[in-house]
């Protein structure tokens, strides 16, 4: 029996499934609800152990979960390797069709499925990343009222001890007092949610050797640190630390043709939460370490973006061996 193919163009309600030969012939193409019954059925026609590809896009977590529980080889494809703009026609036909014929060549740009306990350290990092988002917007525009009532603002942080008593007495016009309390009531939300989450992953990342590890890197915490493990997942997939660092974006941008070579800014194209939290750990050294020292000295010869960027890899790089090893053995001898 001749190894079949399939490829799955999903959307919110429905699905397109082709199903191919190893010669590249169409054997069926069918449109389903997205049922698991009628998506196990459909696998079950392809014989034992079909390869399937499906596209990292909307939704497709319970897609590549019923695959796998039918036995199939799923093979989840990279949306910024697939170049459908490039293409005179577009459908979901030719975009399933076109899957199939990149996993049965070997020219599929494939990504890497992570587990469902990945994923689920994923949602809760993710939505507490979102939920702190949402609350600086909220911040922003009390700033903001303030702003419009010229009310000057002599402490740093708006929001702390003395920030609160100010907001409490400052005198503002109506319109501008109920929207500062409806703000300030809804930050208060968003502060208990977001300490919610934290303590949530606090507990699920108790036994992590390699988070405990992390936290020996100077400018990363709990929250960096709980970041790191979620999005990277399975760190024994990147051969060396520099794959690490080139699915984070955090490599520079490589041009090639004949004799002349251009190297740009970073890509970044990969984890953008990876990216944040090496940058933001990078913000954060004490004075006292030997990466401020490096960061420092960049910042005079290259300027304070490049600085962070280029301290950013090197954490990137100890988070690669933290993970590994469940320790960091220049950080252990520097103690």
């Amino acid at each position: 029996m001749t190894q079949e193919y399939l490829g799955i163009d999903l959307h919110r309600r429905r699905m397109l499934v082709v199903r191919k030969n190893s010669d590249g012939e169409l054997v069926r193409a069918v449109r389903l609800d997205n049922d698991p019954v009628a998506l196990a059925a459909l696998v079950a026609e392809a014989g034992p152990e079909p390869d399937v590809v499906v596209e990292a896009t909307y939704g497709w977590y319970w897609l590549v979960d019923v695959l796998r529980d039918c036995g199939a080889r799923v093979h989840l494809a990279h949306p910024l390797g697939l170049n459908w703009g490039n293409r005179r026609r577009k459908d979901d036909l030719t975009d399933a069709s076109d899957l199939v014929d990149m996993l049965r060549l070997g020219h599929l740009p494939e990504a890497w499925v992570a587990p469902p306990q990945v994923r689920e350290l994923r949602e809760l990092v993710r939505y507490r990343a979102k939920l702190v988002a949402l609350r600086s917007g909220l911040k922003a525009q009390v700033h903001s009222v303030l702003a419009k009532e010229g009310v000057p603002i002599p402490m740093s942080d708006l929001f702390g001890v003395g920030g609160n008593r100010l907001l409490d007495q400052v005198p503002l016009g109506r319109p501008y007092a109920v929207r500062v309390e409806s703000l300030r009531d809804l930050i208060g939300v968003y502060d208990r949610e977001i300490g919610m989450l934290t303590t949530e992953l606090q507990g699920a990342f108790l036994d992590h050797q390699g988070y405990r590890a992390l936290q020996a890197i100077p400018g990363v915490g709990p929250v960096l640190a709980g970041v790191f493990v979620a999005e990277v997942g399975d760190v024994t997939r990147f051969p060396t630390a520099r794959h690490l660092a080139s699915w984070a974006g955090l490599c520079p941008r490589h041009r090639e043709s004949d004799d002349k070579v251009t190297r740009g800014r970073i890509t970044k194209q990969g984890s953008r939460l990876v990216r944040w939290a090496a940058v933001e750990a990078a913000q954060r050294l004490r004075s006292d370490s030997w990466l401020k020292t490096d960061l420092l000295r960049l910042a005079a010869r290259r300027g304070k973006s490049i600085a962070k960027v280029a301290v950013a890899r090197k954490i990137i790089t100890l988070v690669y061996y933290g993970l590994r090893d469940g320790h960091i053995r220049c950080l252990e001898e520097a103690a």
